[in-house]
């Protein structure tokens, strides 16, 4: 399988039918360069506007509708040693008396040390001099372009993938979007060093990567919601809001996970899930809100 670098000139503010940059082969793995949120690169250079712009997208031979495409996430490179976050909780994680008591929001520097591992504020607060955080990288927004010609807005996510901003999509992980256009068309960027999960700041700590993935093909494979993989669970993402219609997307995709490739009824997946499933907030920011459903591998073994 080939191997391929690539280094955007053009980004894009929506998922959609846009022109391929790059046509690859299932199998085949990229290495991509990305923007930060606001559309700043890796030498702090605006070249796209906000919000998420999106590298891509990135055509993969034989993917047709009612196939899923499988995404493994190699590597996440930060390439700028900055990224920047907004400084006070999002006004709508919070009670709206406590509202009143935030300054105005403002962007703020992080410095990011890959060689250490962590990422510090750059003007800290007396209180926080001495405080730092782990990197632990993540794309913001990927998946593919959506049904009936939409171009949908990378400030938010639906059955496609798009803006979840789920911590869990790191390296090593396997993500699955189900197809709905011929080649799948597959876009990815908003890479974070960091994020709390529900991405309750508005941002994680936003700056520019490169990502390397693999793409595969996997014919036939019918699924509604992105569905994902790590070395020690399977997990599925809902996608909507309110909050309680993201978790029922992702709840049912579970149950038709369980029952499609384990061989579980109704009943028999109910007891599954029932003492399983542990929930992730994913999101709460975006115009979408994000769900994350998982199960551990361990609780499976056994019932292929």
């Amino acid at each position: 399988m080939a191997a391929h670098r690539f280094t955007p000139t053009l980004l894009h503010n929506t998922i959609g039918p846009h022109s391929p940059v790059l046509t690859i082969a299932s199998g085949d793995t990229v290495t991509a360069a990305t923007a930060d949120a606001h559309g700043f690169d890796v030498n702090g250079v605006q070249i796209a506007d906000r919000p998420n712009p999106m590298t891509g997208p990135f055509f993969i031979e034989g993917a047709e509708p009612g196939d899923a495409l499988l995404i493994t996430i190699r590597d996440i490179r930060m390439t700028r040693p900055t990224g920047w976050t907004f400084d006070v909780l999002s006004p709508n994680v919070v009670d709206p008396a406590a509202v009143i008591r935030f300054p105005a929001r403002t962007k703020t520097e992080w410095l990011i040390d890959t060689g250490t591992g962590r990422a510090r504020l750059a003007a800290p607060p007396p209180s926080l001099v001495n405080w730092s955080v782990s990197i632990e990288p993540m794309i913001g927004c990927f998946g593919v372009a959506p049904e009936l010609g939409q171009a949908m807005s990378t400030a938010t996510s639906g059955r496609y993938g798009g803006n979840m901003d789920y911590r869990g999509f790191g390296p090593g992980v396997e993500v699955m979007f189900p197809v709905s256009v011929p080649g799948a068309l597959f876009f990815l960027g908003d890479v974070h060093a960091c994020q709390s999960d529900g991405e309750i700041v508005g941002t994680g700590i936003e700056t520019a990567a490169e990502v390397t993935f693999t793409a595969r093909v996997l014919k036939g494979l019918k699924i509604g919601w992105p569905r994902g993989m790590n070395e020690s669970e399977i997990f599925t993402i809902g996608n909507a809001r309110p909050l309680d219609q993201a978790l029922q997307h992702a709840t049912t995709e579970m149950l038709d996970w369980l029952m499609t490739d384990y061989g579980l009824d109704e009943v028999a997946a109910s007891h599954v899930m029932g003492q399983n499933v542990r929930y992730d907030v994913a999101n709460v920011f975006n115009p979408a809100y994000s769900v994350a459903c998982r199960v551990s591998k361990e609780a499976l073994a056994g019932l292929r």
